[in-house]
Parts: structure tokens; C-alpha cells; sequence
């Protein structure tokens, strides 16, 4: 059976076409890497990413953030909260307003399964060459603008 992966790598479509699915598995298997016993989704961990990174965050601007409906990430917060990882507080603008922290609890969580998964990648670019490490190097800057597009 013929691959339908494009072998001409020296054209966009190519690239590109080679390029997804080689991301689409590695963040796969990061995603992997989580600690399944906390029972936490995708979703609620990145969440919890937006609050570790960016501070403090209105419900409107983490379901901005993350590109969830409202809706959507008031159930995220909520079952957060529920589990002591978030807490949710009055907007000082506008008290109708919900304001979302990470906790203590939240942190911790959130940063053990960061190492976790940085450990296991760790792992993987140990395996690679020094010329290989150093592509890599040099990529990452490209992929950060890339995902800025």
C-alpha cells in the first residue's frame, strides 16, 4: 500500500503534509504522559496553564484565551474549582465579574505533570545526536512563529 504522506518536502504542500501528523503524534503522546489518576482533561489543564502563565484571569478572557464558549469554561472552572485547583473571586471592576486563580493545590498538579511530560521528552532528545538536539534548537523559534500566524 502506497503512503499518502506527500514526499516532496521542499514544497509548502509537502511540508506541511509531512509536518502535521509528525506534531499531531508528538503532542499525542505528551498528552500521554499526563497522570491519568487525576482524572483531569485536556482542557482543564490547559486552563490551568493559561492561569500559571498569564496570572490571574476574567472568565471571559480564559474562555477568549482558550477558545471555549462561556459556557464551556464555566464547567471547566467549575469542577477546577470543586477539586481546590482554581479559585474564583470578584472582579475588582465590575463585582458581577468572576476572577479565576490558580491554587496552591493547582499549581503543584499542574506542574508535576509538566515535568512529568518534560522528563519523558527529555528522555527522547537524550536519544537523538548533538546535531540533531541542535536542529531542534533552531526550530523551536520557527515553530513559536509559526503558531503565532
Amino acid at each position: 500500500m502506497k503512503s499518502a504522506r506527500p514526499t516532496d518536502l521542499r514544497s509548502n504542500a509537502g511540508l506541511a503534509g509531512a509536518l502535521r501528523p509528525a506534531l499531531l503524534r508528538l503532542a499525542r503522546r505528551l498528552r500521554q504522559m499526563r497522570d491519568e489518576s487525576l482524572e483531569l482533561s485536556p482542557n482543564q489543564l490547559s486552563a490551568m496553564g493559561v492561569l500559571l502563565n498569564h496570572g490571574d484571569q476574567l472568565m471571559g478572557e480564559l474562555a477568549a484565551h482558550e477558545t471555549v464558549q462561556p459556557p464551556s469554561m464555566t464547567r471547566i472552572v467549575n469542577e477546577l474549582e470543586r477539586r481546590g485547583y482554581v479559585r474564583r473571586s470578584a472582579g475588582s471592576d465590575d463585582r458581577r465579574q468572576a476572577r479565576v486563580s490558580l491554587t496552591d493545590a493547582g499549581r503543584e498538579v499542574l506542574l508535576a505533570n509538566r515535568k512529568r511530560r518534560n522528563d519523558w521528552l527529555a528522555r527522547r532528545i537524550a536519544e537523538l545526536e548533538p546535531q540533531e538536539r541542535d536542529i531542534l534548537r533552531k526550530a523551536i523559534p520557527i515553530l513559536e512563529k509559526v503558531n503565532r500566524a
